[in-house]
């Protein structure tokens, strides 16, 4: 159904972007033969313009290092030479469902780990897979993302998307201010700057909360606070604080949906502006300004960053303290607020994941993934005595960081990897030493990643987004889906196709549609919007009417529970900013602040060691995670890691501006370029994540393996360090 080009004789093919999440960005891509000779914006696709990563998908479409064959390895691990051989496809599949099916045997389907990284469109095919195997152990690259915010969402709403207000279409046109925290999505989510701009052209008032000066907080903030790394959680309940002791906050809402305020207003009464300010280094003024700024500009929406939230040893309850703040204030599920849709299309499918609680899902019909056997196996679960209220409230994935420990104690004997990179963990060396204790294990992967791969036992080409047509994308209730660009370079094919071909020679065929991932995606259609694949136009998409009129306050006429009954789906059926959960499992019911683990305050012998304080793995505006490094495109923009720090700090430690440096930690140390920048606060430091390919840079290699207790996510900010000339 390709359009033809104005005034041209090429064609016109549209795809989604996978440079950031997936299915995320629209592109149209020009054609000369079956030639790309130029990509561009998906005209009227809801996430546009596109930006410099997705041009930069054409570079790696056409990479001459792109893994185009099968290959197995034919020496032991830990030999320095793999000895990678090129084998069938026929021989491929044969032998990774044979070993599965081998280890399965000995040990129990639930020994076998089931892995997607970023890409993550591959999510709902392997997850399927995994449950028709037998196993409770999928995990993916949110382990250390965005899941655990929308666990401290269910913790406090009973529903995960309360946390994700740029989700849902915000800002909307009765949005009076904007709550942006820990995110810069000028350079991470550059497609929403227009909508956020037309936001404060209409004068809404933004509220910054960065410990950085960034592009969104000079361009947008009426107030910017600027609190020491791993501080947010007393920040937020200092604004609380004043909101609360000032009585500007929704009482009618908070006497009704609250449980716990009255605990809460104790706590937080403890955050007075004065100790706020010792804290988090944030002025006791702008705390207060602060407040007022949110009380007198209501509803007011969130957008938050996260990643960045989650990664200390406080992440969920910081996460909840914030939401505690928006929910008190009356921003729940209100116009221009924080909203969850009435009638959502898809409602457990967030960027291809499942969301949504067990009851939603399976309420819905729909089944895809076989959540109820996930369920049904969950005290099989490898988590299930390290993250207990993981494992309970997160049914879809396992937390993967822990996946040495499973190693060492026998849980996990194999594993089918897509899209995985060993070095995204703490210490990563334990988890590339995991990899080599596994009895088998294969990868899925547009490139041949030394780091990852001399640790498995067979690497398989991944199709790019170019060659392959699965998954459809879902905005609200408008789908789209995709063209298949390219015929796949070499014997590349896609993760979907990949996933169904296991399964078929697992002899699980038939809930895999005998391997047609196209009469998938059309069931999943057909049982979900009643269209069928076909019937989805490109590039206009189809939308499916709502059955009704969109609601707000839901909980007043019980849209949210699954009994009907008035409130929220928690076990109080009100906002609890006590969860009866965590007090169930014997954490801080409140969203109490506790110091980062390694901070001056807890730990004042490193802190005279190490007295400035590092962040790790901020987002660049030409590169996600670890991806791209390969591609001179953006390399041009930005060839090497850099580690920013302040004009103060540097000239006190004798640094230049491009000075080589060493970045050190109690548990490592990186080598970077020194950028000087005004964008640093005194006493912070900043580095990139994703650089394993260059000696000595991965910022990995000075994280530790310190865990949130409540999400397992790892501390990859707030940590203590020094910086020296190399």
């Amino acid at each position: 159904m390709a359009a033809e080009k104005k005034g041209g004789s090429g064609k016109v093919d549209y795809t989604f972007c996978d440079a950031c999440t997936a299915p995320m960005c629209g592109v149209r891509v020009s054609l000369h033969g079956d030639v790309i000779d130029g990509v561009g914006n998906w005209e009227n696709y809801p996430n546009s313009p596109i930006c410099a990563k997705a041009y930069a998908t054409v570079q790696q479409e056409y990479h001459p290092d792109r893994l185009l064959y099968p290959i197995m390895r034919t020496n032991p691990k830990g030999s320095a030479d793999p000895g990678w051989v090129r084998i069938s496809w026929e021989e491929a599949l044969d032998t990774i469902a044979g070993r599965l099916r081998e280890v399965a045997g000995k040990y129990g389907p639930e020994s076998v780990f089931f892995y997607v990284g970023d890409p993550k469109e591959p999510r709902l095919a392997v997850s399927r897979l995994a449950s028709a195997f037998g196993s409770p152990n999928f995990g993916t690259e949110s382990s250390t993302c965005y899941r655990a915010a929308a666990l401290a969402s269910q913790l406090t709403f009973g529903v995960p998307t309360f946390a994700f207000a740029a989700a849902m279409g915000a800002p909307s046109a009765q949005t009076r201010s904007i709550l942006i925290w820990a995110t810069n999505p000028a350079w991470t989510l550059p497609f929403s700057i227009p909508k956020l701009m037309a936001a404060k052209d209409r004068g809404a008032k933004f509220l910054v909360v960065d410990t950085r000066r960034t592009s969104t907080s000079e361009r947008l903030a009426d107030l910017h606070l600027r609190p020491r790394p791993g501080t947010d959680g007393a920040l937020a309940l200092g604004i609380m604080n004043q909101l609360i002791s000032r009585g500007h906050y929704d009482h009618e809402f908070v006497d009704r949906w609250v449980h716990g305020f009255d605990a809460l207003r104790e706590y937080a009464s403890r955050f007075t502006p004065e100790e706020v300010e010792r804290i988090t280094w944030v002025p006791s003024g702008e705390v207060e300004e602060a407040a007022e700024l949110l009380w007198e500009n209501r509803p007011t929406t969130l957008l938050a960053g996260v990643s960045s939230l989650m990664h200390t040893t406080n992440g969920v309850q910081k996460f909840r303290a914030i939401l505690s703040m928006m929910a008190i204030l009356g921003n729940i599920d209100v116009p221009g607020g924080i909203m969850t849709p009435t009638h959502p299309l898809l409602p457990f499918l967030i960027s291809g994941d499942l969301m949504g609680t067990p009851e939603d899902v399976l309420e819905s019909g729909v089944d895809f993934t076989l959540l109820s056997r996930k369920i049904e196996m969950r005290d099989r679960r490898a988590d299930v005595d390290k993250v207990p209220v993981w494992a309970e409230l997160v049914p879809e994935q396992i937390q993967v960081n822990f996946l040495p420990e499973y190693v060492r104690d026998g849980r996990i004997r194999a594993a089918l990897l897509f899209a995985a990179n060993a070095t995204m963990w703490p210490q990563y060396r334990e988890y590339q030493e995991a990899l080599d204790a596994l009895e088998f294990s294969a990868a899925v992967d547009y490139f041949y990643r030394p780091w990852t791969h001399d640790h498995v036992d067979i690497v398989l080409p991944a199709a790019t987004m170019y060659e392959r047509e699965e998954p459809f994308a879902v905005f609200g209730r408008k789908v789209y889906r995709r063209q298949r660009v390219l015929e796949p370079r070499g014997e590349a094919r896609s993760d979907w196709w990949i996933a169904f071909q296991i399964a078929v020679r697992l002899g699980l065929g038939d809930q895999f549609w005998n391997g047609d991932t196209r009469a998938a995606m059309d069931w999943i259609l057909r049982r979900a919007a009643g269209v069928g694949y076909e019937e989805i136009p490109v590039p206009e998409g189809k939308l499916i009417p709502p059955p009704g009129p969109e609601e707000f306050r839901k909980y007043e006429r019980g849209l949210l529970r699954r009994d009907g009954r008035p409130g929220f789906p928690t076990p109080t059926g009100k906002v609890e900013v006590w969860s009866t959960v965590l007090e169930r499992h014997g954490f801080d019911p409140l969203p109490a602040y506790v110091e980062p683990e390694e901070s001056p305050a807890s730990r004042p012998d490193l802190a005279s060691r190490y007295p400035l304080i590092l962040i790790t793995g901020s987002r660049s505006p030409v590169y996600t995670h670890s991806k791209f490094r390969e591609l001179s495109w953006l390399r041009d923009v930005e060839p090497e890691p850099l580690a920013r720090i302040s004009p103060e700090d540097a000239r006190a430690r004798g640094i230049s501006d491009g000075d080589a440096v060493v970045v050190e930690t109690p548990h490592g140390s990186v080598r970077m370029r020194a950028r000087i920048t005004h964008m640093m606060p005194k006493g912070v430091v900043d580095v990139p994540h994703g650089w394993a390919a260059v000696e000595g840079a991965n910022a990995n290699d000075a994280t530790p393996r310190q865990f949130d207790p409540i999400s397992g996510y790892p501390a990859f900010k707030a940590l203590l360090c020094e910086v020296r000339r190399a």
